[in-house]
């Protein structure tokens, strides 16, 4: 086997790159962390036209399609755009009208609460003599709702008496504001030029890349596009309908903090799997600090209707569409929270989706499909087809 001068120096700069990765990898990691930091905004931008391109793709196709007026050609990119951004605002105005006002009031409600519950817990493991004596006179005396009220004090006085506290937050919110105009206005250019963009990084991917390695590129990427659309309609499609049915399943028996609960559950339906038993469990905790019985019938309803929504609901909006089961979508939740938080969990499932529909796709391009048998005889061919192929 002869070895040709350019496999050895490939390999050995190959070896020296990697030498020097390891060698300097602080260096390589700062200056990575560098541009991402300089580039933030960038970021976000590209995230926002991802997002605004999913409503704009829907008024596109339904804005004048069969029109072939110039006008409307010119126009219907700008306009579609404009609407795009009005829906999702709306959206967002609606959810933080709605929810954020709700929260805090369920951070009201446990606050004030908890005291009481935790007397009524006492005076039950008191009567029935659950705990030692002196644990019970130590849990007696712990005045609970002052040590919170003194713990809130103590961190509203200490950050009202440190002045660069308030420098801090001023420039945190001027980079905020900054941050936000700059990546709008991103988002902006690649949302009208999207067209133009797609085709320069095609041309520049088949100009330096083998044909081979062009096509999977290009799947990979089309892939991981549509299964971030599907999870994006379809988890925001089911958080609004799950966080709906709680609410009126919640006013039809008479379970206090309906609306509060119910636009709980939704916020955090959008985090797959164990979203909306999280809502659940915090809604059936301000339950029980007026009905221990109530509590306990909402955490039964609540069983029963996330049995509902995961085996009718979630399948149909969500499941069907990503084609992942529901072992991986645990897993991709889990793996992806424990790296990334909330983050992680919202971006691990398009992701593990995009990877099990590619190796699924992989394993079976082999196998043989119904329309590639062919059982004709060279009786039935047609005597037409020799002399074609001798003309």
């Amino acid at each position: 086997m002869k070895i040709e001068w350019k496999t050895i120096l490939r390999l050995a700069l190959g070896v020296i790159g990697v030498f020097l990765v390891i060698h300097y990898w602080k260096n390589i990691a700062g200056l990575g962390a560098a541009v991402c930091s300089a580039a933030f905004p960038l970021i976000i931008g590209g995230v926002i036209a991802y997002i605004i391109s999913i409503p704009m793709g829907f008024f596109e196709r339904h804005f004048f399609p069969k029109s072939q007026a110039k006008v409307i050609a010119i126009t219907r990119r700008p306009i579609c755009m404009v609407l795009a951004y009005i829906a999702v605002l709306a959206v967002v105005a609606l959810v933080i009208g709605l929810i954020i006002p709700q929260l805090g009031e369920c951070v009201k409600v446990i606050v004030s609460e908890v005291p009481a519950l935790f007397d009524r817990v006492l005076a039950y493991a008191e009567s029935f003599h659950l705990l030692p004596e002196n644990i019970l006179s130590f849990l007696n005396d712990l005045d609970l709702k002052q040590g919170i009220q003194e713990l809130l004090g103590m961190v509203t006085s200490g950050l009202g008496n440190i002045m660069s506290t308030v420098v801090n937050v001023v420039v945190g919110v001027f980079s905020g504001i900054v941050t936000s105009v700059v990546a709008i206005i991103f988002s902006i250019y690649l949302l009208l030029a999207k067209d133009t963009l797609a085709d320069q990084g095609s041309r520049f991917l088949s100009r330096y890349l083998k044909e081979s390695w062009y096509r999977k590129i290009v799947y990979l990427l089309s892939v991981l596009h549509d299964s971030f659309r599907r999870y994006i309609v379809g988890q925001c499609t089911e958080a609004v309908i799950l966080g709906i049915l709680c609410t009126l399943g919640m006013l039809l028996f008479g379970f206090p903090y309906a609306v509060m609960i119910g636009a709980l559950v939704a916020f955090t339906a959008l985090i797959p799997v164990a979203g909306g038993y999280i809502g659940a469990g915090v809604g059936a905790f301000m339950i029980l600090t007026e009905s221990p019985i109530k509590a306990v019938l909402f955490i039964v309803y609540m069983i029963i209707l996330q049995q509902l929504e995961g085996n009718l609901i979630y399948p149909k909006v969500v499941g069907s569409s990503l084609g992942l089961p529901g072992i991986w979508v645990l897993a991709a939740v889990t793996i992806g929270g424990g790296v990334s938080g909330i983050l992680g969990m919202l971006v691990g499932v398009p992701v593990a989706s995009a990877v099990y529909r590619i190796i699924r796709e992989d394993m079976h391009k082999d196998d043989p499909k119904p329309d590639d048998t062919d059982d004709s005889t060279p009786d039935e061919i047609p005597e037409e087809i020799p002399e074609q192929a001798g003309a």
